[in-house]
């Protein structure tokens, strides 16, 4: 295939701008977080690969058949309608359609694929793929239009519709038209604002922060299950503290990890049993009799990321049921991190010896 890229068509060259727009506005760092990854990112996702996908399956252009007179039908013209009658091609509102409905066909596919893959449903592995797959459909689409005569290709008549939608608004044939047309331009940007506005701005949910502490099993799995509580004095033992980030923006997070020993005021009362046997917990006043910091680190996470860290816990005294705190800031915690000022916290209750 001895093409050069001027040789390209116009549509086909415009779907490989919207792949490479669309890829660098989701990775480089300082566009990923402007309204022109989201504005690129339903153009590609809802449309391109689909369009592409159509472009290779029909390369022809559709022919409208002619309306004969019996009386003016020759041999020729039989031959010619058959012709016609064969004709695959599809233009106008059909592709387009089509292109709306594959995409939304093709979209989902390749993500189930990539989730039997070690890859998984991630940004890059998404991009990726539907990158590759549009590159791959927009070149068997370049071949097959080139493959056939100039006057058999599609193409998207560009002028043909600017002429015509010229004539239609500046120059129509009545009042009555002119009104309409009016009508039809005040709609239309009516509901292109009202989209953007939806997309751009979208309404927020409820903001919040995950914190979590989980563990490895056998297979390497994460799990909230068989935390450690049994400890030795400067020997460490592993623990995986996460955080998931849904408050909307981008937040920077400190975690301050503590070992205490805390006296409970109402100790002797802080369980009791019910008349129907089942047991709740009476409000129990704390006092943190001693209180030492065992690590501190950070992170910083966009909207909808999470963050697990691995953290090796080695308790600095020994005791019974001491307090192994977790406590969760936003941006950098104060001089004595304590659970009141805290965002979050988390917290088991361990032995340690020595």
């Amino acid at each position: 295939m001895h093409r050069g890229i001027r040789q390209l068509p116009a549509d086909l060259a415009a779907a490989l701008a919207v792949v490479a727009v669309t890829d660098v506005a989701a990775l480089a760092p300082v566009i990923r977080e402007t309204p022109v990854r989201v504005v690129f990112g339903l153009a590609f996702v809802l449309f391109v690969p689909g369009y592409a996908f159509v472009a290779a399956l029909f390369p022809e252009r559709s022919v409208t058949p002619l309306l004969f007179d019996d009386e003016d039908r020759t041999a020729n013209d039989e031959v010619a309608d058959d012709e016609i009658a064969g004709d695959r091609g599809i233009d106008g509102l059909e592709r387009v359609a089509l292109s709306f409905g594959l995409s939304i066909a093709i979209v989902p596919l390749i993500g189930l694929v990539l989730n039997f893959t070690p890859w998984g449903i991630r940004l890059v592995p998404i991009l990726l793929s539907l990158s590759g797959f549009t590159i791959v459909a927009v070149a068997v689409a370049a071949y097959r239009r080139w493959d056939l005569p100039i006057e058999e290709r599609f193409r998207v008549p560009y002028r043909e519709w600017v002429a015509a939608g010229r004539a239609e608004l500046f120059a129509p044939a009545t009042r009555t038209d002119a009104v309409l047309n009016v009508a039809l331009v005040a709609s239309v940007l009516l509901a292109t604002s009202s989209v953007g506005y939806a997309v751009l701005v979208p309404q927020q949910g409820e903001q919040f922060s995950e914190f979590y502490l989980l563990t490895e099993d056998d297979d390497g799995e994460l799990v909230a299950d068989n935390y450690p509580t049994e400890f030795t004095v400067d020997e460490g033992r592993p623990l995986v503290v996460g955080i998931g980030n849904q408050e909307h923006e981008r937040t920077n997070y400190t975690v301050v990890s503590q070992l205490q020993r805390v006296r409970m005021a109402n100790s002797s009362s802080a369980v009791i049993r019910s008349s129907n046997s089942s047991t709740a917990t009476a409000p129990v006043s704390s006092t943190v009799e001693r209180s030492e910091r065992l690590a501190t680190f950070s992170t910083t996470l966009g909207h909808n990321e999470s963050w697990h860290n691995r953290y090796t816990v080695a308790p600095t005294f020994e005791g019974q049921d001491l307090r192994l705190l977790f406590l969760l800031y936003r941006g950098s915690p104060p001089e004595e991190p304590s659970i009141d000022n805290a965002y979050r916290e988390v917290h088991l209750w361990v032995n340690v010896t020595a």
